[in-house]
């Protein structure tokens, strides 16, 4: 039996917390139909970020929103943690709440990485996916050398004072659309102490993940559409040049054309009005558009 006298954070707005393996882990889900849709948020991000994109894909599908552990309003778990732990436990909130195999996978960031990594262990469990600037395995031989990813770099360092200013300053607007109840919380919840590390701890093993990925072989043929924020992020422009991140972006642009070429049925789209991390806050429109084409796709094979 969970008990969650243990959690030092508040309760959700909306949703609740489900028993996946003696922990509790928060779920949300709407809509209705097969197959479900499942949103898997980046480092530092909570399912409750899509809800804009929820609300959206509820109209036509069933859309499940949740946090891993450790992170989001889900009970605290040793960070970082494996793609096999993750997706092991996202296989477990699925069967609990989604219905029938197969599913769509929606993934951000390092949440892309792990749902194709979820499409490479568990293949006929996935009828497509959407990635949002997902994490990638050939990052690095497309990245120009001073922005290639390196064991060193991944370690949990403190924030300056402008860093969080900033993050505090980005969130009235980005969360202007959401209901009241659910903005007030999740700008606390996101600038909680903790939380606010969550990123950090959660990218500590980014590589292995990475390297679980180039060994896992060959994603399954379904229909691919993934999206690219290509707007500069500037609480980056803090740590990177306005050229480094503008080569960045060039440098993604190509390399996620590349992934896009080698998927049967890939495609890519530009959101130029979006950040690596505001797609879901800023572009909810065009996520759950995505989300529609590859469910038609997926039901005319």
């Amino acid at each position: 039996m969970v008990t969650f006298s243990d959690m030092r954070h508040q309760e959700p707005p909306i949703g609740r917390r489900i028993d996946i393996d003696g922990r509790g882990i928060w779920t949300h889900r709407a809509g209705q139909g097969d197959p479900a849709v499942v949103f898997v948020p980046g480092a530092g991000s909570f399912g409750l970020d899509f809800a804009l994109v929820q609300e959206r894909v509820a109209e036509f599908a069933t859309a499940i929103l949740y946090d891993r552990a450790g992170t989001g309003w889900s009970q605290d778990a040793a960070l970082p943690r494996s793609a096999t732990e993750v997706t092991d436990e996202l296989r477990a909130v699925l069967r609990a709440t989604a219905g029938p195999v197969p599913y769509v996978l929606v993934g951000h960031s390092l949440g892309g990485a792990y749902v194709q990594r979820y499409a490479q262990r568990f293949p006929d469990e996935v009828a497509a996916l959407v990635l949002l600037d997902p994490a990638h395995e050939d990052w690095n031989e497309y990245m120009p050398e001073v922005l290639q990813l390196r064991a060193e770099d991944m370690q949990v360092v403190d924030l300056p004072p402008e860093y969080i200013a900033s993050v505090r300053e980005q969130y009235t607007p980005l969360f202007s659309a959401f209901p009241k109840a659910i903005r007030e919380a999740l700008i606390s919840r996101h600038l909680d102490p903790e939380r606010l590390m969550t990123g950090m701890r959660e990218g500590l093993n980014f590589l292995e993940v990475l390297e679980d990925l180039r060994a896992g072989g060959s994603r399954p043929d379904v229909p691919l559409i993934l999206l690219n924020g290509t707007a500069i992020d500037p609480s980056q422009a803090q740590f990177r040049s306005q050229d480094q991140l503008q080569a960045q972006i060039n440098a993604s642009r190509r390399l996620y054309a590349s992934v896009v070429d080698a998927a049967p049925d890939g495609e890519y789209r530009d959101l130029p009005e979006a950040t690596h991390a505001t797609i879901p806050l800023t572009s909810p429109a065009a996520v759950a558009d995505a989300v529609k084409d590859v469910l038609t796709r997926h039901r005319r094979r």
